[in-house]
Formats: C-alpha cells, structure tokens, sequence
C-alpha cells in the first residue's frame, strides 16, 4: 500500500517517503562544515537533515571504550567520553543551524541523548523528535521524550519485539499518541552487513504493532534504503559526509553528497512507482491496447455464406475488431459478406 492511501498533513509526512539526511556527528564540530551538511541535504531534496544533541558528561562514563568500528577512524586508544567530547554542538550552534535550515526550507531535526538535550530541543520549538537505538530501554528518557506529546521517530537497533513493546508502552503512557509514532527497523553495526539488514523485520514491526514504520540504514550504498522505500518504508534515514576519509566515527559508513542525490531521486521514483494498489490500464498504455492485443481475422479468402471455422479465422494484431474473448460466440456464425485475407471479421 503506498503512502499517498493514507495521505495526511503531519510534521512526519504520509504522503510521501519521508527521507532524512543523518548528518550526526559528521560535522567532526565545526559549525562551518555543519552548514555545509545542510546545504547538501537540502541540495539533495531531503525533507529533514539530523544532527545530535548530546553533553558527553551526561551520555556516557569517561571511561566507557569505543565501539570496534569507532576505533577505525578515531584514536583507538583514547575513549568513548573523549571522542564524543570534541563532537559537542553548543546551545548557539544549534540555533544557527535551525535558522540555516529555515533558510534552506529543510527540516531541522536532532537525536538528543540525555535529559538535559530533551528539554533543549524541546525549548527550540522541534515538533519531531528522533530517539536513537541506544535510548530504547532508557526507562526515563522514554518517560520525559512520551510526556512532550511531539510526533516521535523511534529506531530499534539492538531490540527485540519485546523491548520494542515496552518502548512503545511507555511513551504512550506518558501521553504520546501512538499514531504519532513512526518506528524504524535499524541495524546498529557500522556499516551493516547486506546479510544483516533483514529488511523483512520492518514489516514485522507494522504488522506486530498496527504503527508507521521506516527503515534508519547502514549499510553501504544506496540500495538498502530504496528496497526499504519499496516495501513501504514511510522514513528512511541515512547517513552522509562531505568526504569519507574525513576523520571520525561515522564517516566511513555515510554516503557522499552524490550519492544522496542519487538516493534521494530513487526513493521519488519508487514512491511515484507504488502507485495506489488499483489494478487497471494507466494513462500512459492506454494508447498501446489496440496496438499489443489482437481481434478475430480472416485466416483466409471466406465469400459471404461460409461459416467461420478454426479453419477460415485466427487471432492478429492489432485489436480494433471483435476480441478474441469472443471466440467461441463467432464459431458457428455465417459470413454476411466476403472476407479477403488478413481483414477485420464483422459479424453485421
């Protein structure tokens, strides 16, 4: 079923594939080269692009390690805390991107990871908010985003249906409205293995939960989030850099600017493919029927008199006589005039 069947004006548009562009922490903490993020996300027809929103000493320990595919880009000897720390956006920076953005007519959006970021997106006035994996069985957290009553976008990397049950529980209980939830199916490994997407798991969640859906992706390339729009996907995020050697820890598995533009154009042109569901001849073939199909011909000379007979009549193109469905209806019948070779049979 396409989007368009259940087209309603909402911050997280059901009337077509909403793509983000994840800019994350690519912006390696300069504010100039955040602008450029966005300056290519709106440059590639996204509707929202996504930073994160975070205060290392409130996410996570100062002595927490690295994830393997940190290690790759970062100094692999210095932590989890460190790394983060220099990728901090102030108070400030945040501002003059949702203002860059407005001007960009993109849709600012941010991933907060502690209670402190909650509030402060929720004082810049975001009506959507992103929570990330990790934040899935942070009891509080879910506790404080569900109380806003914004429109959510969940990812569920790591999770189980279970733990994606209780996630759903408790922002509800606390006051958000379940349609205005949109999950997304999300592997968490960077990149993700083809083998490991399992796109299939994001209809098991629209099935399991009657909820929106979407697909956050990791994998490298473009093709994973286009099957993903093509199953139905109503979100679909994906990360992108200005330059992958750039370093850090999500440049590797991001997508260049030409490559999101090239993703971005397939997700339109699935979408436009998926059409409504209604089964008929689209405007575009009609013109084609009388040439592709075919009508009831003379097969030979028939002189007005003889009767028609798999013998003297046979099946040509193009369809501008009687229809072939009617074959059994013409057998039997007398000729009223001659029939030359190859010519149109007229039952009057």
């Amino acid at each position: 079923m396409s989007t368009v069947d259940n087209c309603q004006r909402t911050p997280v548009s059901r009337c077509k594939v909403f793509v983000i562009a994840e800019a994350g922490v690519n912006h390696n903490g300069s504010l100039a080269t955040a602008k450029k993020l966005i300056d290519e996300a709106a440059a590639a027809g996204a509707d929202a692009v996504k930073f994160q929103t975070f205060r290392a000493k409130d996410m996570v320990t100062q002595y927490a390690p690295k994830a393997a595919y940190q290690k790759l880009r970062t100094d692999k000897n210095g932590t989890q805390f460190e790394m983060i720390k220099k990728l901090e956006l102030s108070r400030k920076a945040h501002k003059t991107l949702l203002t860059h953005c407005n001007r960009k007519k993109i849709i600012f959006l941010s991933s907060p990871f502690d209670l402190r970021s909650i509030n402060f997106l929720a004082e810049l006035g975001l009506n959507i908010l992103k929570i990330p994996s990790g934040e899935i069985t942070n009891l509080p957290y879910l506790r404080k985003i569900g109380s806003l009553r914004k429109w959510i976008i969940l990812s569920t990397g790591m999770a189980n249906l279970g733990e994606i049950a209780d996630a759903l529980n408790i922002l509800v209980s606390s006051g958000t409205r379940k349609k205005n939830i949109t999950v997304l199916h999300c592997n968490t490994e960077y990149p993700t293995p083809f083998e490991d997407a399992n796109l299939l798991a994001m209809l098991t969640i629209k099935n399991a939960f009657k909820i929106d859906v979407g697909y956050s992706d990791h994998t490298l390339g473009i093709e994973i989030p286009i099957a993903a729009a093509a199953l139905g996907a109503q979100v679909i995020e994906k990360h992108f850099t200005l330059d992958r050697d750039m370093e850090g820890p999500d440049h590797r598995s991001s997508l260049c600017p030409y490559e999101l533009r090239g993703m971005v154009k397939a997700i339109r042109n699935v979408e436009k493919a998926l059409g409504r569901g209604v089964k008929r001849p689209s405007p575009s073939e009609e013109k084609n029927r009388s040439v592709a199909r075919k009508s009831i011909i003379a097969a030979r000379d028939i002189k007005a008199g003889e009767v028609f007979t798999e013998l003297n009549i046979t099946t040509k193109r193009p369809a501008i006589g009687i229809s072939p469905m009617k074959w059994d209806g013409v057998i039997g019948k007398t000729a009223k005039r001659d029939f030359k070779q190859d010519r149109i049979i007229q039952l009057s």
